[in-house]
Parts: structure tokens; sequence; C-alpha cells
């Protein structure tokens, strides 16, 4: 079982990627989920992403917090779950109010699931740190986090894409 770790910017292809490489490996799969739907645009998008999968999937697991605690649940129950996405779980966990460091300690944690996981684990992440500085303190919080937690996800992947306009790059 391998960790593949797959970043990009918005719309760079990485979950449409992401999503192919999953399918190309075998079957059950499993989406783990962090979204959450607090308006219709972003209802929207979860049931075009839904659509997307069909029923090559045997299951949605929605979990906007315990991520890695997930992963550990399910992760024996598939051959391959697909981890979508990071930077709205880090967005769900600073709403939450908690703390820069307990946010990179599930990060870690997160990180050691998925290699403990018997399944191969697909994990897509935004890179949000090639643009202008955030005007906000909260902008800024998020993409230090978001910078922090791909390097340590990096680091404990076995494989790192990075997609650009839609051309998946292999880095690690």
């Amino acid at each position: 079982m391998s960790v593949i770790l797959i970043g990009g910017g918005a719309r760079s292809g990485k979950s449409r990627y992401a999503q192919q490489r999953a399918e190309e490996l075998p079957a059950p799969r499993a989406y783990l989920a962090t979204a959450q739907a607090f308006d219709a645009e972003m209802e929207a998008r979860i049931a075009c992403h839904r659509a997307d999968r069909g029923p090559a999937w045997a299951a949605t697991i929605e979990e906007p917090f315990a991520v890695a605690a997930a992963l550990e649940r399910v992760g024996g129950d598939f051959g391959v779950i697909l981890v979508d996405c990071i930077t709205l779980w880090l967005s769900n966990l600073l709403g939450r109010g908690d703390e820069d460091t307990a946010i990179l300690e599930q990060v870690r944690g997160l990180g050691e699931a998925a290699v403990r996981a018997p399944a191969t684990v697909i994990i897509v992440t935004n890179e949000v740190g090639l643009g202008l500085v955030p005007e906000y303190p909260l902008g800024r919080r998020f993409r230090d986090l978001a910078g922090f937690a791909n390097q340590m996800l990096a680091a404990a992947c076995d494989e790192v894409c990075f997609t650009l306009w839609g051309l998946p790059q292999r880095l690690k």
C-alpha cells in the first residue's frame, strides 16, 4: 500500500487526477470528504463531485473534523481511500476555533494514520502560498498552516504530485 499526496491550485485538476488515480487501483474505493455545505453553491459543488464519482465508488464518508480517526476506522474496508481535501479540513478546524498547534498535531496524526492504513491512501490538498500575501491575519494564518500541513504530509507520503493546468507533475 502507498500514500500519495496530490496538490495544486484552485481548478488545477488535482481532484480529477486523484480520482483517476484511485479508479486505476483495485476496488473497493472510498471517498473521505471533508467539505461542509453551508450554502447552495457548496451543495451544488458536492453534488457534482458525487455524480462524477458514480458507481465505481463503494462509499462516501463525510468527516469535516476527525479525518485521521475516520481513516483509521475504515482503512481496512477498502483497497483505496481518497481524502479530499486537506485545505477544507484546515478551514473547518480553524472555524471551530482550534489552535495552530492542535491543528498541526491532527495533520501529523493523519499522516501517521495514512502510512499505517492497509489501503492505498490518496490525499488532495491545495497550494495556497504561491499568490499574494493575504491582507488579513486569518488569511495569513490559514496560508501558513496549509503550507506547514502540506510539508508534513509530503514528508510522510511515498509519492507527491503537483498539478498545474490539468498536468500532474511528479515531485517525489
